[in-house]
């Protein structure tokens, strides 16, 4: 998972990084309330682990700008010296999803925060398979099919698609896609993912008659459309126009 982590003290910020990316997670720290604001709305992450007292903007403040645009399904962990009732209560009342006071215990931060992303994604902790239409994935054996004959990927194309359709109907980033897909963050423009996502498409089919659409998002990244849910929406937005 991808977890943007702000923590204004330099050395609570290097630890609880050290400590989530121990546990496999792809970090993006930031020591700066705003650069966090700015950064976050051009990208996506799975969870924000977040200071309660921003140096320029208060927790509460904070955690409704990000809830804003990156939506509600995102969980919300506050780390932060600050462990007053009054803080605790107001962060639960802004939407916070738990809160835990400086110093913490890294086996309880892992805990907690494994707790948050269980809740958040239980696909993707419950079960070993995706099944959406036609498309079959064996996480254990990192194999997919379509109607029901193996398609051969690399490890890479693998790790790309299970990411889509691990978050059918998600707008994804191009920097979280790259994040999670090669195992660094992107820092440079790089035509890699729009390769990679062309040759997807083809491998396993991604059009129409299989349900589904892999669409570019301008500006952002990439986002995996189920056809059915697309249809239903648009036909729920017409009937509100004629109603109206």
């Amino acid at each position: 998972m991808r977890i943007a982590i702000f923590q204004r003290d330099a050395d609570h910020r290097q630890q609880l990084e050290r400590v989530l990316t121990q546990c496999g997670h792809a970090c993006v720290p930031f020591g700066d309330a705003l650069t966090l604001a700015r950064t976050l709305a051009a990208s996506t992450v799975d969870m924000l682990v977040l200071d309660w007292q921003g140096s320029q903007v208060a927790g509460a403040e904070l955690l409704r700008t990000l809830r804003a645009v990156n939506g509600s399904q995102i969980p919300v962990l506050f780390v932060s010296e600050d462990a007053s009732d009054e803080s605790v209560v107001r962060a639960f009342s802004v939407g916070a999803d738990d809160y835990v006071g400086l110093p913490v215990c890294p086996s309880v931060l892992r805990a907690r925060v494994n707790a948050l992303l269980r809740r958040a994604f239980p696909d993707r902790y419950e079960n070993m398979t995706i099944d959406a239409g036609p498309y079959h994935f064996d996480m254990r054996c990192q194999a997919v099919s379509v109607h029901g004959k193996p398609v051969l990927l690399s490890t890479t194309q693998y790790r790309l698609a299970a990411l889509f359709f691990s978050n059918i109907g998600r707008v994804l980033s191009r920097d979280h896609i790259y994040a999670m897909v090669w195992g660094r963050e992107l820092h440079t423009l790089t035509r890699t993912i729009d390769s990679h996502v062309s040759r997807l498409r083809l491998l396993l089919e991604i059009e129409t008659p299989n349900g589904f659409r892999l669409q570019p998002v301008y500006k952002s990244g990439y986002r995996l459309l189920r056809l059915q849910d697309d249809n239903e929406a648009l036909a729920t937005e017409g009937a509100e126009c004629e109603s109206a």
